[in-house]
């Protein structure tokens, strides 16, 4: 498998790169990084949203599955998004695209390319910690689907 995780803002050193870079590098599934930084000023949160939904999507590999973090999401548990990956995978998509949206939120137009959208729960996470959530939940997954002793229920 080959994942992207397209998140917008640069992470910088300390606690929380160490974490996603500990699971990058234990993770057998290829992970990229791909940051989206918009330097110039927005108007308004819509408009910022829409700028950066422009070069999200444009990140997206081609014939990528794409989960999109939202609140609003489906929350669920670790073994039912290893079987939502034994899914794809047994459909033959070997590329996957994990969005994580700016402070504003996602763009709806995110949203309607997510094949899965999904919520870490009712709080609300730093983006930077989420990303190290992420790599975690990715290392989760893999150990689940390939009967690694990581995951316990």
């Amino acid at each position: 498998m080959f994942i992207t995780l397209i998140a917008v803002g640069r992470m910088q050193r300390g606690p929380e790169q160490d974490l996603v870079s500990t699971y990058q590098k234990r993770l057998p599934w290829r992970l990229d990084i791909h940051e989206i930084d918009i330097k110039k000023p927005a108007q308004s949160a819509d408009e910022r949203k829409a700028r950066e939904a422009e070069r999200i999507l444009a990140a997206v590999p081609d014939g990528a599955v794409v989960i999109a973090l939202d609140e609003r999401g489906k929350h669920l548990s670790s073994r039912d998004l290893a079987k939502k990956f034994d899914g794809w995978s047994g459909q033959g998509f070997n590329s996957l695209a994990v969005i994580i949206g700016g402070a504003d939120g996602l763009d709806e137009s995110v949203r309607q390319r997510a094949d899965l959208t999904l919520a870490l729960g009712t709080l609300t996470w730093p983006h930077m910690l989420v990303r190290a959530m992420i790599a975690e939940q990715l290392y989760r997954v893999w150990s689940i689907t390939a009967g690694h002793p990581y995951h316990r229920d």
